[in-house]
């Protein structure tokens, strides 16, 4: 039975921030709640509570809820008025669209003393005989019922009348619990018949899926696709016979559709989860061992090989806005291979790297994800290259240029060997003239050159 949790309060409190104890108004419609309970010993200073539209069967452990003002249980499967004397401050009780054929229970209410309205619109016991009347009589403290207000003139008529009125409320009470009492037998039935269906159906698909030989086995694929049309078939027709069968409308019937929903909900999802468990894994390695370059993800990529530095950068070109915990970089000797949200990039390399040695990073202005993978084979290249332009022929040219560059070096090298004067340090004769009360007199100061 689904009940009402403490996840689900809390969640249904955003607007108190979260918090339930000192929650004074809570709306718990829609939810399937199947039972009532916990909201008398959390929520005690609640004062309106929605609960309609849900498959309460009963209405129970909100009399300890003192403060409780408004009470809307509307289209649930309640069947008596029960437990709400100790809600001293109840003013208004909304019962509409529920199965309550005991009328004689609103006797209960009777402690109530400020309820002023009281809905039971769509329920049978307003198809009683002078349910009106007894119900004006009876509840002295109502103003309203069923949205229409109570004359003076008509609670009256209505205490004048009140004995011969609840005689024939009794017997349509009677009348009905018997019919319920039916209906209860045959929702019986009605269930276990299903079951047993269900079981004839199990049995029957175990032993089509057993194989009674060996033959069978190269056309499995067909099978399955043959078993899987007929299956459709057979729910397809389940469906329609469950929702053309006339039934009538109870308690029973309304929980029943309601489990049926939600098994088909739930057969739904289960093989949406096992189709995508089911789906065939990509091959990356062949049976050979020989690995296979492959881009699931279809995303743009480089590959560069850089001499100078003596390493290979991949530059994959993974969306700018993805998470980097989405992605799984392994390097290996041979080949690269990237997971992008579990979609496999994978690259064969055209030299042999260092795996430990490799880094990856995401591009702060692209978002690309850059991987540098130094080679296995060490080069070692020459300090100064000679450009190929230059004949050999032409010596004086490239002794000039030596030479040139020779001086150059010198001069950025060794500037200790400069033969100009270092300007920087030679400072004119400056006049101060002192100020203050200790200075009067005006002095010339000399700076000393060395």
């Amino acid at each position: 039975l689904l009940s009402v949790t403490e996840d689900l309060v809390r969640r249904r409190a955003e607007h108190n921030n979260c918090e339930i104890f000192s929650l004074e108004e809570i709306s718990l419609h829609q939810q399937e709640i199947e039972k009532l309970e916990h909201l008398d010993k959390w929520c005690r200073d609640l004062k309106i509570l929605y609960l309609q539209n849900n498959l309460i069967p009963k209405i129970e452990n909100v009399g300890k809820l003192k403060k409780l003002e408004y009470l809307n249980v509307a289209l649930n499967n309640i069947e008596r008025i029960e437990n709400l004397e100790g809600c001293e401050e109840l003013k208004k009780l909304d019962l509409t669209a529920n199965f309550i054929g005991e009328l004689s229970s609103i006797e209960s209410l009777k402690c109530n003393i400020h309820l002023k309205e009281l809905f039971l619109m769509g329920n049978p016991c307003t198809e009683f005989e002078g349910y009106r009347q007894f119900v004006v009589a009876t509840l002295h403290q109502l103003k309203y019922l069923d949205s229409k207000e109570i004359e003076r003139s008509e609670r009256i008529k209505a205490l004048q009348n009140y004995p011969a009125v609840k005689w024939k409320i009794r017997d349509h009470e009677q009348a009905y619990l018997l019919k319920r009492a039916r209906e209860k037998e045959e929702a019986q039935r009605r269930m276990q018949e299903r079951k047993d269906e269900k079981q004839k159906q199990m049995d029957s698909k175990l032993g089509f899926d057993s194989p009674d030989s060996p033959q069978e086995k190269p056309n499995q694929t067909e099978g399955d696709g043959e078993q899987e049309r007929c299956r459709t078939v057979e729910n397809d027709d389940e469906d329609r016979k469950f929702w053309e069968e006339p039934t009538p409308y109870t308690p029973e019937s309304r929980l029943e559709t309601h489990r049926y929903i939600e098994e088909k909900r739930r057969a739904k999802d289960s093989k949406r989860e096992s189709k995508k468990r089911e789906k065939a894994a990509w091959t990356l390695v062949t049976a050979e061992g020989k690995v296979l370059n492959v881009n699931v993800p279809k995303l743009h990529f480089s590959l560069k090989d850089v001499e100078e530095n003596n390493q290979i950068i991949l530059d994959l070109a993974v969306y700018r806005h993805l998470d980097t915990s989405l992605l799984d970089v392994d390097v290996q000797p041979t080949y690269i291979r990237v997971l992008v949200k579990g979609k496999p990039f994978q690259l064969v390399l055209p030299e042999e790297v260092k795996p430990d040695s490799s880094s990856a990073k995401r591009s702060q202005t692209t978002g690309h994800l850059v991987v540098t993978m130094p080679k296995a084979k060490e080069i070692i290249l020459a300090k100064q290259k000679v450009p190929a332009s230059i004949k050999h022929s032409d010596c004086n040219t490239q002794q000039k240029t030596t030479r040139r560059s020779g001086q150059v070096e010198k001069l950025e090298v060794d500037p200790s060997k400069y033969s100009f004067p270092d300007v920087t340090k030679i400072v004119q004769e400056k006049e101060q003239t002192g100020q203050g009360p200790i200075k009067l007199q005006p002095q010339k100061v000399t700076e000393v050159e060395k």
